[in-house]
């Protein structure tokens, strides 16, 4: 039983500090699936206290964790995982049921489950802490007061520098598919042979004030009459890793393949609601905006999911000397944890990202890409490209 109950504590540890991690670092993430969750049990009016709760439970899962590992202060410890278990697990078997939010976010960005896994992954664990919370008055630690506090306010402290830093700047360790590195037209493909999404046709009709469903196959006869027609979603499929990111002007004109194959340096300004986008860094924004335009080799563009009304307040304010386009609003919120954010890309490929409190001057820039002989043109532009497409 001891063995059993050691295993148990290591276990469960590891899975608290590792969900509690993935959350420090990613505040904004937390923060974007609790307003979810409220907009999805109809409570908007917590919206206010996503972020407070995202900091506050990633730092609690962390230090829960870090107490099951040490074996701190056990009968409180194993009894608050017992309830946090326990309420969430309820949650997720009612997610599950109903699907108002597809992703519960328990392990961020870096582990992406369905709600049934979810449920599931709680079950499994739900047995570990059952061991336990049967075990709660044996094993106690023999460290004193001082130290087992110790244990648990280091991490928590840690936890909250964590998510403060990582709020105030970018995330330390990107999971989502838009990282560093990224090759966004190669994470947009799907596979010939990847499974494709299964519906089922289903068709409503009424008789004599009573409505019935049938399928395809089994149609009723001409007294019935068509109320309604319903596809309902039995397999997801294959979803790259990046699906919905297009780039469209005002008038509606699609330049995502544009932008993606362009051997230009590119910069994004990721400012997905402008009437909440912050002005304070935008002279440094804007420098960089007139170099490149002056430059006449680098593109800049603004990504916002705004209205045209809001785009107009914002460029006047702002000064803005670049062109806003439209882009969905959470694919925005994904790319970059800022509002607004800058993004540099080159063939398509994702060189750089930057919160506005530290976006580099234009020098820094050209000792770093434009003037660096690692980023030379190896490629024709795109203006070359349309010229041979023409040609042949």
């Amino acid at each position: 039983m001891k063995i059993l109950n050691l295993i148990s504590r290591i276990i469960v540890g590891i899975v608290f500090i590792f969900s509690g991690f993935v959350k420090a670092i990613d505040p904004l993430g937390s923060t974007y699936k609790f307003v979810d969750y409220f907009m999805a049990f109809n409570m908007e009016f917590f919206s206010v206290l996503a972020f407070p709760l995202a900091v506050v439970l990633s730092a609690l899962e962390f230090t829960l964790g870090f107490s099951l590992i040490f074996n701190t202060f056990k009968k409180l410890t194993v009894w608050t995982v017992s309830v946090f278990m326990l309420f969430f697990t309820i949650l997720t078997f009612v997610l599950a049921i109903y699907n108002p939010v597809t992703d519960c976010g328990c392990f961020g960005d870096a582990i992406i489950l369905t709600n049934w896994q979810t449920f599931y992954k709680n079950l499994i664990i739900m047995v570990f802490v059952a061991i336990l919370f049967i075990n709660k008055d044996k094993f106690l630690s023999a460290m004193g007061h001082i130290k087992q506090w110790s244990y648990i306010l280091l991490p928590f402290l840690v936890s909250i520098i964590i998510s403060v830093y990582c709020y105030q700047n970018l995330p330390f360790i990107d999971f989502r598919p838009y990282k560093i590195g990224t090759h966004i037209p190669e994470k947009m493909i799907v596979p010939d042979d990847a499974p494709r999404a299964e519906y089922e046709t289903i068709l409503i009709y009424e008789k004599d004030g009573v409505q019935k469903e049938f399928d395809l196959y089994n149609l009723p006869d001409s007294t019935w009459k068509w109320v309604s027609t319903d596809n309902v979603l039995i397999s997801e499929g294959y979803v790259p890793p990046i699906h919905d990111f297009t780039i469209q002007s005002l008038d509606g004109d699609d330049i995502t393949d544009l932008i993606l194959t362009d051997s230009k340096f590119t910069f994004l300004l990721i400012a997905y609601d402008l009437k909440s986008t912050s002005l304070k860094n935008i002279d440094k924004i804007n420098a960089i905006a007139n170099y490149a335009i002056n430059d006449g080799t680098i593109n800049f563009l603004g990504l916002t999911a705004s209205l045209p009304n809001d785009i107009d307040d914002f460029i006047e304010k702002s000064e803005a000397p670049y062109l806003f386009y439209n882009t969905d609003e959470i694919t925005l919120k994904t790319i970059v944890r800022a509002n607004p954010g800058l993004v540099l890309l080159k063939n398509g490929t994702i060189l750089g990202k930057w919160h506005h409190k530290n976006i580099p001057t234009v020098k820094g820039f050209e000792e770093m890409f434009f003037k660096n002989t690692k980023y030379k043109k190896d490629k024709a532009s795109q203006e070359e490209i349309l010229a041979l497409k023409i040609k042949k």
